[in-house]
């Protein structure tokens, strides 16, 4: 198995070269300046690799069960891959565009993170932290280990967790217009339960938008975020966490990533390049991916149609989240004009 090495700024190979390690003829290509040769990791022919390079950097997408010996051209090279906790969490919100900013984020040569949610503050704590870094990626010196798991913002032990494993974590919480958000939750559940009760049925205490708001309900619950940022900010200051809109990733993915890449201190390389919208979807979709050269949508799931909801359950969530919007609004400086 090869390297696969893609890029624009590469120029025509040059002649093979007998490898010094392998044993066996090599192709060279120059990349910016640089000579890189093109050689198998392993003689083991089922490791999978890509390689993205951005100047002279080499960007690893390893399986991640492979093991450190595989990796001895690397070694020699000066690049050791290896695993480590992770340096930046997206800790939530759910349902607001936490897979999005992920894969878009993905797209950094800086940026390694966990393809799934590991959960480990919220369910797995007790298996320790060891268990932890072997769900991470590998990842060479200078680039970011990132996990996403959006129950982290709202389960109440996860903020010290975090904490214990790393003071200077970067936090990000991507959020949502909380009443969207709901009805977003609501429409996830449904998909996959059809014989749920109507919105209105469960966010009500009576079963009707005349009721009292059952903030006992999840998808209710949940939209509180002044509630659950108050624990973070006990432990963290605000420096260390960053606040992504939901719609203007929507809207404006390209900005929002670089706000992102700023606050993790990455040179700013994913821009609107990468981003094209489906207006069927209604939702950006991404021009290659990391794990995807061609064009593609983050999911059948992304951009799924809300049920039709009664205008006066709207009306009476709205003017219940009002005033925790507003106390988040203070909390983070920022405004995000919900209505």
């Amino acid at each position: 198995m090869f390297i696969k090495i893609k890029s624009k700024a590469f120029n025509n190979a040059i002649p093979t070269e007998v490898s010094p390690i392998l044993g066996i003829k090599v192709p060279q290509i120059n990349i910016l300046g640089s000579i890189v040769r093109i050689v198998p990791l392993t003689g083991d022919s089922t490791l999978t690799a890509q390689d993205e390079p951005i100047s002279n950097t080499i960007h690893l997408n390893m399986n991640t069960r492979q093991v450190a010996p595989k990796y001895r051209f690397l070694r020699q090279q000066g690049l050791r891959p290896s695993r480590h906790l992770p340096d930046a969490l997206i800790i939530g919100v759910k349902k607001s565009g936490t897979r999005a900013l992920l894969e878009f984020i993905r797209l950094h040569p800086g940026v390694r993170a966990a393809g799934c949610e590991v959960h480990f503050f919220d369910r797995h704590y007790n298996k320790g932290l060891a268990w932890y870094r072997q769900h991470m990626p590998p990842t060479i010196e200078g680039q970011i280990t990132m996990e996403k798991t959006p129950s982290y913002f709202i389960t109440r032990e996860a903020p010290r967790r975090v904490f214990q494993m790393n003071p200077s974590t970067k936090l990000l919480v991507v959020v949502r217009d909380p009443v969207t958000r709901a009805i977003s939750d609501y429409t996830q559940a449904k998909s996959k339960k059809h014989d749920m009760k109507r919105f209105e049925e469960l966010a009500f205490t009576n079963g009707s938008a005349g009721g009292v708001v059952d903030t006992n309900w999840g998808p209710v619950k949940i939209g509180v975020y002044s509630k659950y940022l108050e624990h973070w900010l006990e432990l963290f200051p605000m420096s260390q966490l960053l606040f992504i809109s939901g719609e203007r990733l929507v809207a404006d993915p390209a900005m929002e990533i670089a706000r992102v890449q700023d606050f993790l201190g990455l040179k700013r390389v994913v821009d609107e390049k990468y981003f094209y919208f489906n207006s069927t979807k209604g939702f950006p979709c991404l021009l290659k991916s990391e794990e995807r050269s061609s064009p593609h949508c983050l999911g059948k799931t992304k951009g799924r149609n809300h049920p039709h909801i009664d205008e006066s359950a709207i009306d009476r969530l709205r003017k219940f989240y009002r005033p925790f919007n507003q106390k988040f609004y203070h909390l983070t400086g920022i405004n995000f004009e919900w209505p």
